[in-house]
């Protein structure tokens, strides 16, 4: 489906880049946002970004994204 080695996969979860879920028998399932994931990381990693650089931008887009929502609260606030 996603066109990656396993090993790769195993890679990205020792690296916290994605957290799959476990079946009962320890096998990694992964949610739709998971998958998606490993396609930017993978497209990403094709650029010739490092794991390291890749798991940094994410980090810094999702601070991005929360001082974002943070603005946009309190301009409601002070829109009240």
């Amino acid at each position: 489906m996603l066109d990656v080695q396993p090993a790769y996969l195993r890679r990205l979860d020792s690296e916290d880049l994605v957290c799959p879920g476990r079946s009962g028998g320890g096998q990694r399932r992964y949610s739709r946002a998971e998958i998606d994931m490993v396609q930017r990381v993978t497209e990403l990693a094709g650029e010739g970004m490092t794991l390291a650089g890749i798991k940094r931008l994410l980090v810094l887009e999702a601070e991005v994204a929360a001082l974002r929502a943070e603005v946009r609260r309190l301009s409601v606030q002070a829109g009240s």
